[in-house]
């Protein structure tokens, strides 16, 4: 790589000296991920004494050879065409007894084999997953086909995939990406917001890495201006591309829950003063789908704030004992006792009305044990449109919170989309611990919010403070 060309950073110069199993780099657009990992991928596979072949895989085979072997920066310019004395010989229709596009790495360790292949083609990535291989290089992981990806990790040594950040409910996200970690260096370099969604437990070394525009040196400033022009502001565009976060790209229902101002720290919590506590359950079973169990437990300040303190999420498909009614009873009492020593009672809660096995069992448990609680069946008379503008209201006024242990809630409200084939329709999907938190708060809705009070001759809205 010429350095004049394409000047490295430090955080580049210290990624390119890392050594682990798996990397995943992510971050916003024109950041030069890919530019500056595929020399990397290239080095591991010069050093390894493994005679295995590695994978080049993208999109498909045109959109790699645009991407990674043709251009600028790219694999020929770098390595040099063989024919011309360089090390990159690449044989787009195959060679000899190799049939599939490969590429041949010509190295002083001998002759590496580089299979080049489009994740669109499950053929041809089934005939070259055959057995095991050495190196994995992914490019745009979060459009991966993951029935190629599940295949290729097991199979390989070492994995080194580039992605943008997309809808963060994704497979590749919470199977893949979220089980990996920044190194120490730079265990604070990247946007809050991600740094928090790397909750599941780390796999091995498997490394994470962000980068930005201002990481690709070679970029100036007014180029960079230019891309950041052209995307509006506002927009879940301007929110993946410019500032590398993840998100779905249109459709939010929640379009105005940011982040950075509505999740706030338990210690915050534990500094307001709740009149109120409530808590909701929202029921999935099945086994084949990645609908969930979803427990909320939030307050209602003096301030007339909706703060949702706890969650607790389960999902059958992951268990190999799957949940009944009666062992949800048995969480949800426990988890409600937790939060009354944590927070306080919430004697009133409410349950799916749609769910009436797990209401029964609930009421059963309440006859033959001593028991604080009320179960209630949720309020459904207010429409699902309606409670949704009550929830957008909040946000937009500064009376809705979440406690940033709330992944799943953070999560969902980032993700839940209308239909796109219909503008007052939210999908079936992304909504358990919505439904959940809104089963917790519909019988208090009146004291939540800017308070409207009425009289006789008009309507009086207070704007910030809840006045008795």
């Amino acid at each position: 790589m010429n350095e004049e060309v394409f000047p490295l950073s430090e955080k580049y110069i210290d990624f390119l000296h890392h050594k682990c199993e798996a990397e995943f780099l992510e971050g916003t657009t024109a950041a030069g991920k890919t530019t500056v990992a595929v020399p990397k991928f290239m080095f591991r596979i010069e050093e390894s004494n493994s005679s295995k072949a590695s994978i080049i895989a993208g999109l498909d085979l045109g959109t790699i050879e645009k991407n990674i072997i043709n251009s600028d920066n790219g694999l020929i310019e770098i390595f040099g065409d063989y024919e011309e004395g360089g090390l990159i010989e690449y044989n787009p229709t195959g060679k000899g007894k190799i049939r599939m596009p490969h590429i041949i790495y010509h190295t002083d360790k001998g002759n590496k084999i580089i299979y080049v292949l489009g994740y669109d083609d499950k053929s041809r990535w089934k005939k070259a997953l055959g057995g095991q291989c050495y190196g994995l290089f992914i490019d745009e992981f979060n459009i991966a086909d993951m029935d190629f990806v599940r295949e290729a990790f097991m199979r390989a040594d070492y994995k080194l995939c580039t992605l943008n950040p997309d809808d963060p409910n994704k497979e590749c996200y919470t199977q893949y990406v979220n089980k990996s970690r920044p190194i120490e260096k730079y265990k604070n370099d990247g946007p809050i917001e991600l740094l928090k969604q790397l909750n599941q437990p780390q796999t091995s070394d498997w490394t994470w890495w962000y980068f930005s525009f201002e990481h690709n040196l070679s970029l100036t400033k007014e180029k960079k201006q230019q891309i950041i022009d052209s995307v509006p502001t506002g927009t879940k565009l301007y929110k993946n591309k410019i500032l590398g976060l993840r998100g779905k790209s249109t459709g939010l229902v929640f379009n105005n829950f940011d982040i950075t101002k509505h999740v706030i720290t338990k210690e915050e919590a534990k500094q307001k003063k709740y009149i109120y506590f409530s808590a909701g359950l929202d029921t999935a079973y099945s086994q084949k789908s990645p609908d969930t169990i979803a427990m909320l437990f939030m307050g209602i300040t003096d301030n007339r704030e909706l703060i949702i303190l706890d969650e607790k999420v389960y999902n059958n498909r992951d268990l190999n004992n799957p949940i009944a009614p009666s062992d949800t009873v048995q969480n949800f009492i426990a988890f409600l006792n937790r939060n009354q020593k944590e927070c306080g009672l919430a004697r009133n809660v409410f349950i799916d009305s749609a769910d009436q096995a797990t209401i029964t069992e609930l009421n059963k448990y309440k006859r033959t044990n001593p028991c604080i609680y009320v179960f209630n069946d949720a309020y459904k008379s207010i429409k699902i449109i309606d409670r949704i503008n009550l929830q957008l209201g909040w946000l937009h006024t500064g009376h809705y919170f979440v406690v940033d242990t709330c992944i799943n809630h953070i999560t969902e409200l980032e993700t839940y989309s209308w239909q796109e084939d219909k503008d007052n329709i939210p999908e079936d999907a992304n909504d358990h611990t919505i439904n959940a938190s809104q089963y917790g708060w519909l019988p208090y809705k009146e004291k939540i919010g800017l308070e409207i009070k009425t009289t006789s001759e008009k309507t009086v809205r207070y704007e910030d403070k809840f006045k008795r």
